[in-house]
């Protein structure tokens, strides 16, 4: 029999109060509403293990359409925990991060909405200017933008 193989990493999933402010959200950063949808009825909850469940939910792409955000809002059953504001060290979903390009200006503009930058951007070495960010209700993200032509994958390639 052949082994399974991973295609591709489909989406990662996020738990909101408000759908349609973090939709506003991630839009500024840049994502687009791919699509929008309830989820209920007990099929649904066999898949998660909450049993009868009601979610509304919305996919979100990122102008290369290779990955997606899946928003989600529970009406049934109510979320029963908020680890939203635990810092960057906490166990679990911790960032979501972006490469964006023209970091200072998105910042500006995310400013405006009420965002906080957690500490304060850097850069590192000529790769990167990067910095988290507290976005929507309390979600860290982090926003890098890239200087060279190194990436990531050129830095941990070298180590």
């Amino acid at each position: 029999m052949a082994k399974s193989k991973l295609l591709e990493m489909n989406n990662v999933g996020i738990v909101v109060e408000s759908l349609d402010n973090a939709i506003a959200f991630f839009t500024e950063i840049g994502l687009k509403l791919e699509g929008r949808m309830m989820v209920e009825g007990e099929w649904a909850g066999r898949v998660t293990g909450l049993g009868n469940q009601s979610v509304e939910i919305a996919m979100m792409v990122t102008p290369d359409g290779h990955s997606r955000l899946e928003l989600s809002r529970f009406l049934i059953p109510h979320t029963i925990a908020d680890h939203r504001t635990a810092p960057v060290n906490s166990l679990g979903y911790l960032r979501i991060m972006f490469r964006v390009d023209k970091l200072d200006e998105l910042l500006s503009r995310l400013l405006k909405h009420g965002v906080e930058i957690v500490g304060e951007v850097v850069q590192y070495e000529d790769i990167y200017r990067l910095c988290y960010i507290r976005g929507i209700e309390g979600l860290l993200i982090g926003l890098a933008e890239q200087l060279g032509n190194k990436s990531t994958t050129d830095i941990l390639d070298n180590s």
